[in-house]
């Protein structure tokens, strides 16, 4: 809480957050994802169609490698993803999505995108463009704090 006794940015973003994320999963659930939760995505959000190293979905997700790799071997388990030989250096795999895993990439974008039209249209085009122009601009501000 700020002085003021309003929550502050951190309490604001981790509850949007998370309520985002408990919304996200229960409707994957209901559309036949039951089984994939929210540190899946640390792999599925990042991971395109054709397939990456684990290393760059280490970078791209901020995750530590040794995270991404626990959560690949989850999501082999389940069905989502598979380790293929990286055509360019046959030494190296490629983490590269099964049609349940397309599936499940293209149903979150869509309910993702059903949210957001959702958040567009209760504040209004301008000022949702406004907002989240704004937050885009907190989180590189915030993202280089240690350059200051």
């Amino acid at each position: 809480m700020s002085n003021t006794g309003e929550p502050d940015l951190g309490m604001l973003i981790g509850s949007l957050g998370r309520s985002l994320q408990e919304e996200l999963f229960a409707k994957l659930a209901e559309r036949g994802h039951p089984s994939v939760r929210p540190r899946h995505g640390t792999v599925l959000a990042y991971l395109p169609a054709s397939g990456v190293r684990a290393t760059e979905l280490s970078q791209r997700s901020g995750q530590h490698k040794q995270i991404v790799g626990v959560i690949v071997d989850e999501l082999v388990e389940l069905g989502y993803v598979r380790r293929e030989p990286d055509p360019s250096d046959r030494r190296a795999k490629l983490v590269v999505p099964t049609e349940a895993g397309l599936d499940e990439i293209s149903t979150a974008r869509a309910i993702l995108a059903d949210i957001e039209r959702r958040h567009r249209r209760d504040l209004g085009d301008e000022t949702y463009q406004v907002f989240k122009a704004a937050l885009e601009q907190i989180m590189r501000s915030q993202q280089s704090w240690r350059q200051h």
